[in-house]
C-alpha cells in the first residue's frame, strides 16, 4: 500500500516541479515587457495575458504537489499539539465535509468552463491580440483530478494513522523553517540536559 501512496506522491511532485518552471518563463516575459515598455517605448500586447496564464498554471498545478508534502495552511498552533490519531480523525472528517465536495465541484464546473471555451475557440479579451485561452482553462479540471487523486491518498494515510497510531512515511524535499528551528531547539535542550546530568 505504501508504494502506491508514494507513487501518487511522486507523480504529483513531478507535475508540480515541471510547472514550477513557469516561474522562470514568467520572469523572462515580464523582464522583456519592462524592457520593451521603458527602453523601446513599445509595450507588448501579450504580456498581461501570458503572465496571468503562467501564474495561474503554476498556482493550480502546484496544489496536489503541496498536498502530497503536507504543505497546505492549517492551524498548526493547535494541530501540532494533538496526538497523531486525533490529527488523522480531524483530517478525515474535514476531507469528507469540505475537501471532496469542493474538488468534485471544481472538476464539474471546470470541465464545463473548459468545454465552452474550447467550443467557442475563446481568446482573451484583455489585449487586442488576445491569445487562445482554452488550453489554460483545460488545466482547471486536470488540477481537480490530480487533487482528487491526492486526496484519496491522504484519506488512506488518515486511516492508516488511526489504525497504527502514527502517520505513515511520506516524501519530503523541503522543510518549513519553523519546524527546523523547533527541532534544533529541542536537540540543543536535550544536549544541555545531558551535559548537566553528566556534570552531576
Amino acid at each position: 500500500m505504501q508504494s502506491v501512496l508514494l507513487a501518487v506522491d511522486r507523480l504529483n511532485a513531478f507535475i508540480g516541479k515541471l510547472f514550477a518552471w513557469c516561474i522562470v518563463i514568467l520572469m523572462l516575459a515580464i523582464t522583456y515587457e519592462v524592457f520593451c515598455r521603458y527602453v523601446l517605448r513599445d509595450p507588448t500586447s501579450w504580456a498581461y495575458d501570458v503572465s496571468l496564464m503562467l501564474y495561474g498554471a503554476l498556482f493550480m498545478m502546484a496544489g496536489a504537489y503541496t498536498l502530497s508534502r503536507n504543505g497546505h495552511v492549517r492551524g498548526d498552533f493547535l494541530y501540532r499539539k494533538w496526538a497523531p490519531t486525533t490529527q488523522a480523525k480531524s483530517d478525515l472528517v474535514l476531507y469528507f465535509l469540505f475537501y471532496f465536495p469542493g474538488i468534485l465541484a471544481l472538476i464539474y464546473s471546470g470541465w464545463n468552463y473548459f468545454q465552452l471555451s474550447y467550443l467557442l475557440n475563446e481568446h482573451s479579451s484583455f489585449s487586442p491580440d488576445g491569445p487562445v485561452i482554452w488550453p489554460f482553462k483545460a488545466l482547471i479540471p486536470i488540477t481537480g483530478v490530480m487533487m482528487l487523486l491526492q486526496g484519496v491518498v491522504e484519506v488512506v494515510r488518515c486511516i492508516i494513522c488511526i489504525r497504527t497510531g502514527d502517520w505513515p512515511h511520506r516524501l519530503h524535499d523541503v522543510e518549513e523553517l519553523e519546524k527546523v528551528i523547533l527541532e534544533e531547539a529541542a536537540l540543543n535542550k536535550a544536549e544541555r540536559e545531558a551535559t548537566t546530568r553528566g556534570s552531576l
